[in-house]
């Protein structure tokens, strides 16, 4: 096991919940009380659910029927599903969520990335020599710090802050491959990926303000693209664009897409057990006609 779906993954997350395993499919959700009520909910582990065996998750399901009010999860772009499945699986909620933009790294001699990615990434190797970093974890202080400035900048909250004991557990995970960016002995810049059946994932990335002046991310991006080229690595997921809404136009769309040669759904899914207590819910929560799902979370920001 390696990636999303290794244990150690969930358990990173376990600030945000009780991490679960579900055995028959083998992915992971986290468990969560509903404040103000003695029932809990579940959420897939951020950013997507991976699993083993698709095939196996509604039988997972229906174990859950006693146990959580709701389930709730983003699905991995390249599971082995299809959307009726999902239909079957999710009976409430089965929305597109986000386009995340793909590599096939089939095709020959990078000539899909655009020439302004090519143009900055030559432009930002003059001055920045990027390695792979056998240890992770030895570099967990670099990344912190240059983390902690994204979140900053970004006014990131919520699941996607990541503790440091979170990084602690994360970059010992296998399938975890770290590049650095460095300029003069610096690290200036760094990527995340994670390596599960023959797919590269995207997980994570920051730079400093020189990496940021230095264009260290496209340096980052060419080494990581080549690198994976190199170990004969099928597919690359970047993810999908900034925001919910997800119209394309945001500047990480643009970015991501100068590197990409197709696009991939990911799938918002939600399923309710218990109608009598979600019902109940968001009655006491005086809350109707939200399409966020679940609905009593509505606004909640942790």
């Amino acid at each position: 096991m390696s990636g999303y779906i290794h244990p150690g993954y969930a358990e990173s997350l376990a600030e945000f919940g009780t991490p679960r395993q579900l055995p028959r499919c083998g992915g992971w959700i986290l468990e969560r009380r509903i404040p103000e009520f003695s029932c809990s909910d579940a959420t897939g582990c951020y950013p997507l659910f991976v699993c083993k065996d698709w095939s196996k998750l509604n039988t997972d399901l229906k174990t859950l029927e006693n146990d959580l009010v709701s389930l709730s999860l983003v699905t991995d772009p390249f599971g082995n599903y299809d959307r009726n499945y999902l239909n079957q699986c999710f009976t409430d909620v089965v929305i597109p969520f986000k386009q995340h933009f793909v590599v096939d790294l089939n095709q020959q001699e990078k000539k899909y990335v655009s020439e302004h990615h090519r143009r900055y990434a030559r432009k930002a190797l003059q001055r920045i020599h990027v390695e792979r970093s056998e240890r992770p974890v030895d570099h967990i202080d670099d990344w912190v710090k240059l983390y902690e400035g994204l979140i900053s900048r970004h006014d990131i909250r919520g699941i996607s802050t990541f503790s440091r004991a979170a990084f602690a557990r994360q970059l010992k995970i296998p399938g975890l491959v770290m590049f650095r960016a460095l300029h003069e002995e610096s690290t200036v810049g760094i990527l995340l990926w994670y390596v599960h059946e023959g797919v590269g994932y995207y997980h994570l990335g920051a730079s400093n303000f020189l990496g940021y002046e230095m264009h260290a991310s496209f340096a980052l991006f060419w080494h990581a693209i080549e690198y994976f080229e190199a170990t004969r690595l099928r597919w690359l997921d970047l993810g999908g664009g900034a925001g919910i809404k997800n119209n394309g136009t945001d500047g990480l769309s643009e970015f991501k897409r100068g590197w990409s040669n197709g696009f991939r759904a990911a799938y918002f899914c939600g399923r309710i057990f218990d109608h009598n207590k979600y019902a109940e819910i968001m009655m006491r929560k005086g809350l109707a006609g939200t399409n966020y799902f679940p609905g009593y979370r509505k606004g909640e920001r942790g």
